[in-house]
């Protein structure tokens, strides 16, 4: 019996044994390698990416007026057109009879006005009959008054002659009444003459409007209508045709979103590609950066205008351009790969934006040229022991792989951070593929890049 004890108590020392040598080799295979990329020097361009529409400068919509039937298209899609050049043409018969209906009417309230004017003139003879006759009347009155007073002759004949100057004075007013009336219809008939006219003007103006011309030279580059189709112009002109001013100078309208539109200004460089021209790269300038924000499914963006030269017109309008708009550029400065900023080491270490080295306690005088942009970060290099070391620095700008490193002379840390220095950008288990991150071991934890 004690031997039988002795005997499983050696079995299970071996595989005590044989557990801690399979432990051990495992743990072996999974001891976490590092990944790393050198620094280099050269050119870093901090930029925005947007995307947009290719748009004319300048384009003009053309509608009408008037309602009617299109009786001729004398134009078509990409036609050049000169400025008053005829473009369609909407059937003007029932204009040309309003012209006609308004011109004679015209004529007759002018024949009103000469009638008026004659009434007029009739009274005006009548008033000057009916002053004769009351001169006439007053004359024979004080004759015959004289006569009475020399008793020539009787009473009655005096005032005879006074009923008569009182008639002819009676006879006068309704004369003159007749003249303020006759003055008050020509009046009125010259200014039915004068509505008249206007309503000619106005009958002339539409039919001159069933004449669609261009108000631009340019390039028509869209048409909404067909020969024999009815236009109907109520509150709103339709649109018939828009025509480009010009389709050489160009511009691409993105759309900037609201984090970035602080970065833009007027006067940056820009480059983009359009799905048409795999390949290509156009260039350009930004001229605006338009204040009126617009809002789509709560994403706030304002509209960044890049003009460009459209050589051989080879961009065409409603083109979608990816828009990549330099808004900083330093030359001959360290860059580190921006995924060595992103490794996070379970290891022992202070607060990333804490002053623990000598590089994030450099002199503001060595980082005033990239105040604006700079802010704290954190390298890893590997040590003599093969162990990561962490190293606070501060960076700069990023064009999104590489990430300027700010380094002043005077910095201990620029003796070790320099041109073809090895940091960690990654990790990797022995034995198994490599990784950005996520790996594990007793030794360390690699975050994944954020």
């Amino acid at each position: 019996m004690r031997k039988n004890y002795v005997i499983a108590g050696i079995l299970a020392m071996g595989l005590l044994a044989a557990g801690a040598w399979w432990w051990g080799r495992t743990g072996a295979s999974d001891a976490l390698q590092y990944r790393t990329a050198p620094l280099s020097r050269g050119t870093l361009q901090a930029a925005v990416a947007a995307s947009g529409a290719v748009n004319p400068v300048s384009q003009v919509s053309v509608g009408t007026q008037v309602s009617g039937q299109i009786r001729d298209l004398l134009v078509d899609f990409n036609s050049e057109v000169k400025a008053g050049q005829l473009l369609a043409q909407i059937d003007p018969e029932t204009f040309e009879y309003r012209v006609r209906s308004a011109q004679a009417d015209v004529d007759a309230a002018r024949a009103a006005v000469l009638t008026a004017q004659a009434n007029q003139i009739a009274a005006q003879t009548q008033v000057s009959r009916a002053q004769v006759d009351l001169d006439e009347a007053r004359r024979d009155f004080d004759r015959k008054q004289s006569l009475v007073e020399k008793q020539f002759i009787a009473q009655s004949e005096a005032d005879k002659a006074r009923a008569l100057v009182n008639t002819s004075t009676e006879a006068l007013k309704a004369v003159q009444a007749q003249v303020g009336v006759a003055q008050a219809q020509v009046k009125t008939a010259q200014a039915n003459v004068a509505q008249r006219e206007a309503a000619l003007a106005q009958a002339r103006v539409d039919l001159a409007r069933t004449r669609i011309t261009s108000p631009v030279d340019g390039i028509v580059i869209k048409r909404a209508i067909e020969r024999g189709q009815t236009v109907a112009s109520s509150l709103q002109a339709p649109e018939l045709f828009v025509i480009a001013k010009n389709l050489s100078d160009m511009q691409v309208d993105a759309a900037i979103d609201e984090s970035d539109v602080g970065r833009l200004k007027a006067g940056q460089k820009a480059s983009f590609t359009v799905d048409a021209f795999p390949g290509q790269t156009f260039e350009g300038e930004v001229r605006q950066v338009r204040k009126a924000a617009q809002n789509v499914a709560n994403v706030v963006t304002y509209v960044a205008v890049v003009r460009f030269s459209n050589v051989g017109d080879r961009l065409l309008p409603g083109m979608t351009a990816n828009v990549r708009i330099v808004t900083d550029q330093r030359d001959n400065v360290l860059k580190v790969p921006s995924a060595a900023l992103r490794m996070r080491i379970a290891t022992p270490l202070p607060p990333a934006d804490a002053p623990t080295t000598p590089n994030q306690r450099q002199a503001p005088a060595a980082r005033a040229d990239s105040a604006r942009v700079a802010s704290n970060g954190r390298l890893y290099v590997l040590g003599a022991d093969g162990k990561p070391q962490s190293l606070g620095v501060r960076v700069g700008i990023s064009d999104g792989s590489h990430t300027e490193l700010l380094l002043a002379p005077e910095n201990p840390l620029a003796a070790t951070l320099k041109e073809g220095t090895e940091v960690i950008v990654g990790s990797k288990a022995s034995g198994t593929v490599p990784t950005g991150g996520g790996a594990r071991s007793s030794a360390a934890h690699v975050r994944p890049p954020f």
